[in-house]
């Protein structure tokens, strides 16, 4: 086979590295031993005087599954990551840091991908992790043995092979742009059958307890490869579906940490507190079911998103903190992000009116807006819409479910009329905008557009950066036009907590990492 380092090669690592705000995938090619972020993890590996002490996170929803290889919310995936890692790892800058692997290389024609996994990883259990786990779990994400993927960014994967304990040597069917973002997939061991009782991965946290609708805790990995990290013994996630419960128990000091507090709330707070806020990749909308009457009908759909005012959300609900959107991509991934589509639809309602009656709804019609009550951003989001859609004769009303129930019948039954969420940012924009193909497993707006469907094909194998970046911007071009759904904002994200607490990070992805945290004075 022959291989390159990715370094090498400048016009292959233009294409490889994609940017969220500077460069999206900053991954090492086969001479890299870790790039800046995690040096500086290293570099403080000494430091005894952080270790120690325990933390308690607020989280909003309860976790969909322990298993990485089951999860789909991203809610559970950022809580996770502190206990799975895969061959790479999402750093703060949305780039790739090595992780269980110390280096990759990629064949001339861009099919196969050569990883060798660093020493002295074990798993949570004490077995040491050699390439033969890495195959176990890729394996079953590609469905290598049942054909049936469990993650539609293995689909393409034509087998994995392990010459020797340190190598793993990944070929695809075709070539994939985005493929390198998929070894950030979590890994387990070789044959364990019971992920979903008891999580063993790599991570810097090991598993202790869950407790569902309660907590999930876990303790330090003292075996854990990056010496000296992470800091805490113990961190708990505690789940507080209830805004205001959440709050009082930050007051109280009953917890540590609240990411995604509400901008209100967090003004609130006396001294003793510590907020940052920063835009995220993410992409709060509301999304229509384009398979059910009346959002069939692309005028409908159009009208609804002239009669929507964007900015009135922004101020009202996210009090000024978001970044108005026109398709969905965030402006984070600033080189594919399509800025010309945020002014296609400017609040008109007399043009909102006008396509009503063009599409046989002169009268208006009624509908409801199911909204997960977990997230009172969107279920706020919800009602300001409703306000707004009465000035053209359409009723609204809001229903408002529990989690679990909004994943078992929007998102995997698809049984709803429209529905107000927040969908996560990938590290790659097709991995994003690929749930609007028409036959793609996550595609609960039921969005079909041909056109569509053949520019992400193309976008998913373009090895040429400056026609991927057109077929990106194109696709979202699609997406808005057709209106598949009314993309509002990127709501940016607030963390709060105890001035005590220091070396929180931010990431443009859903990650809760406690890897860096520590407290001033341990107790």
């Amino acid at each position: 086979m022959t291989t390159f380092n990715v370094k090498r090669r400048p016009w292959l690592l233009a294409i490889l590295l994609l940017t969220v705000s500077l460069l999206l995938l900053s991954a090492c090619g086969s001479s890299n031993k870790a790039d800046e972020s995690e040096k500086d993890r290293k570099g403080t590996q000494t430091e005894k005087s952080k270790a120690g002490g325990s933390v308690v996170v607020a989280i909003p929803q309860d976790l969909d599954y322990l298993d990485p290889n089951l999860a789909e919310a991203a809610g559970t995936r950022e809580v996770m990551f502190n206990i799975f890692e895969g061959l790479l790892k999402a750093n703060t800058k949305g780039g790739l840091d090595p992780a269980i692997a110390e280096s990759y290389d990629i064949s001339d024609d861009g099919l196969t991908y050569t990883f060798t996994i660093r020493d002295g990883v074990k798993f949570h259990n004490g077995q040491t992790l050699t390439s033969k786990d890495v195959a176990y779990s890729y394996a079953k994400l590609a469905g290598l043995k049942t054909g049936k993927p469990l993650s539609s960014s293995f689909a393409n994967v034509k087998k994995i092979e392990t010459p020797d304990d340190k190598t793993v040597v990944i070929q695809l069917k075709e070539k994939e742009a985005a493929f390198i973002t998929a070894a950030t997939a979590s890994i387990i061991p070789a044959n364990y059958k019971d992920s979903n009782k008891t999580p063993i991965g790599t991570g810097p946290f090991k598993f202790v307890e869950y407790k569902k609708g309660q907590s999930l805790i876990v303790e330090k990995n003292k075996d854990y490869y990056v010496k000296g990290v992470p800091y805490l013994d113990k961190v708990e996630f505690r789940i507080l579906p209830d805004q205001e419960a959440a709050f009082l128990a930050l007051q109280s000091g009953e917890i540590d940490i609240y990411p995604r507090i509400a901008t209100e709330k967090a003004e609130q707070l006396a001294t003793g507190f510590k907020t940052i806020s920063n835009e995220q990749n993410l992409v709060q909308l509301l999304a229509f079911n384009n398979k059910v009457k009346p959002f069939n009908h692309i005028k409908v759909r159009q009208a609804i998103n002239y009669a929507v005012n964007k900015d009135e959300i922004i101020k009202g609900v996210a009090l000024g903190k978001g970044t108005e959107i026109g398709s969905n991509l965030s402006p984070v991934l600033s080189k594919y992000y399509n800025n010309e589509l945020e002014d296609l639809y400017p609040t008109d309602t007399e043009k909102a009116k006008k396509l009503l009656k063009e599409a046989g709804y002169p009268n208006g019609f009624e509908f409801t807006i199911t909204v997960p009550s977990v997230y009172p951003f969107h279920v706020d989001t919800a009602q300001v819409i409703v306000n707004q859609l009465e000035k053209i004769g359409v009723k609204a009303k809001i229903e408002s479910v529990e989690w679990g129930v909004w994943l078992e019948r929007v998102y995997n039954g698809r049984d709803y009329e429209t529905t107000i969420i927040g969908l996560d940012g990938k590290l790659d924009p097709f991995e994003i905008l690929s749930r609007y193909i028409s036959t793609a497993d996550n595609n609960f707006l039921n969005f079909k557009d041909s056109k569509l469907d053949k520019v992400l094909s193309n976008a998913k194998v373009e090895i040429d950066e400056n026609k991927r970046i057109t077929d990106i911007k194109e696709a979202q071009k699609i997406i808005a036009e057709d209106a598949a759904g009314v993309f509002i904002m990127d709501p940016h994200t607030n963390v709060t907590f105890k001035d005590t607490i220091k070396g929180y990070k931010t990431y443009p992805i859903y990650v809760q990492d406690l890897s860096s945290v520590y407290l001033d004075h341990p107790q």
